[in-house]
């Protein structure tokens, strides 16, 4: 009986801890993100793509996708200013947990990953994806920037929570899993993007 309780209290006194990390990361990365418009044009974007890739007529489809060009160029423009903000933090801040532990930042910085650097992979994988850089056809710039934002969205949820409530707020808010994003990025964005959550955290 000894023994179960005082797992119950570790175990409160862990979920506690988390608890404060979380607020925490959130309250950080939201005072990152309120000077800027980028969760209102993602929205305006995702149900523009949605209407036009799921249209038959591909005059309209072209249509829809011509008028996001401007919100297209003012996501990308904010997300490389916001990147850029971010940047500025000192990298105990910018960790990001692959294990939601808390204190394991502090332990074993070696499991973490630098949230600045995935996000600077972002602000550049959006903007490629915006310039077109590739040359795709509109429908497939528009699948891919749209997969861009997701995985976006899907490592600001990471940081502030973790890898798994991302993964499903990500399926329950767009019913796209965490890899079929990860597929449908670029390929620069996706080997970037790996290669920053995968590799050891700097700083």
């Amino acid at each position: 009986m000894e023994i179960i309780s005082l797992l119950a209290v570790v175990g409160m006194a862990l979920h506690w801890l988390n608890h404060q990390d979380r607020r925490k990361r959130t309250a950080l990365l939201a005072s990152h993100l309120q000077p800027f418009q980028i969760e209102r044009l993602m929205q305006q974007l995702t149900e523009a793509y949605m209407r036009a890739l799921g249209e038959t007529d591909l005059e309209r489809q072209t249509q829809i996708l011509q008028l996001q060009q401007e919100p297209e160029q003012q996501l990308a423009r904010q997300f490389q200013e916001l990147a850029r903000a971010f940047g500025q933090l000192a990298a105990p801040q910018a960790r990001t947990l692959k294990l939601a532990l808390p204190g394991i930042d502090k332990l074993l910085p070696q499991s973490t990953f630098d949230t600045r650097r995935v996000l600077q992979v972002h602000a550049d994988g959006i903007g490629r994806a915006v310039r077109n850089e590739a040359g795709r056809s509109p429908r497939d710039k528009a699948f891919t920037l749209m997969a861009e934002m997701f995985l976006m969205q899907h490592s600001c949820h990471w940081f502030c929570r973790s890898k798994t409530i991302a993964s499903a707020r990500m399926l329950a808010q767009h019913k796209t899993h965490y890899e079929q994003a990860l597929d449908a990025v670029s390929p620069d964005t996706r080997d970037a993007y790996l290669a920053v959550v995968n590799g050891p955290a700097l700083g």
